[in-house]
């Protein structure tokens, strides 16, 4: 279902710093623009509160992760919020081992190819670029020519909608957006409006 809602919009939300008493206003407007992953980092003020609350206020289709996971007894809280996608800064085989026997989908950070090919074998659905301003397009490229057919890289760090086209080039088929989209302090009419600014121009390029 990871791919499935990639595929439908390839844009992640990463929203650092929610509280729950946004959550919900925030996650309407960004499901209203298109997002279908919306992540809240696990060092967030109560973080597992906003995603009982993202999980509990929006539709099915779209999936409610946690980012910054660093612990498997975190991925066991993340579950028990009704976290559906556990994305990490790194590659950690136990978090990602726990995360698989939850049920849950694996985006690890990968930062070399030896990093993306372990991560695989771990069964992660969706690698993360991170940070993505360090490697570019060149690196993307050069990555998919030996992973395997269909592997799904996501870029995460200093994505724009002015960016996003030399990385779709490269073959890219999501983003990780962060302070671009949303920070703290922002209203949700704020992020509706940087939200539709960054899905104008996915769309434009797929």
């Amino acid at each position: 279902m990871l791919t499935q809602a990639l595929a439908h919009n390839g844009l992640i939300a990463i929203l650092r710093g929610l509280r729950p008493d946004e959550a919900a206003a925030i996650g309407e407007v960004l499901y209203g623009a298109g997002f279908r992953v919306i992540e809240v980092p696990l060092n967030s003020p109560e973080p597992y509160e906003s995603i009982r609350i993202l999980r509990s206020t929006l539709p099915a289709d779209c999936l409610i992760g946690a980012g910054t996971v660093l612990t498997p007894e975190q991925v066991e809280q993340v579950k028990a919020a009704g976290g559906q996608v556990i994305v990490m800064p790194h590659s950690d085989p136990k978090v990602l081992r726990a995360a698989k026997a939850a049920g849950l989908y694996l985006s690890p950070g990968v930062a070399t190819p030896t990093e993306a090919f372990a991560a695989l074998a771990e069964g992660a659905h969706v690698l993360k670029m991170f940070p993505a301003e360090q490697m570019g397009p060149a690196v993307v490229k050069a990555w998919l020519a030996v992973l395997p057919t269909g592997t799904v890289l996501v870029p995460v760090g200093g994505i724009t909608p002015d960016n996003m086209a030399v990385f779709v080039e490269a073959g890219v088929k999501g983003f990780g957006l962060g302070s671009g989209l949303f920070k703290p302090g922002l209203t949700a009419d704020e992020v509706a409006v940087r939200a539709k600014a960054y899905v104008a121009a996915w769309n434009a390029l797929n």
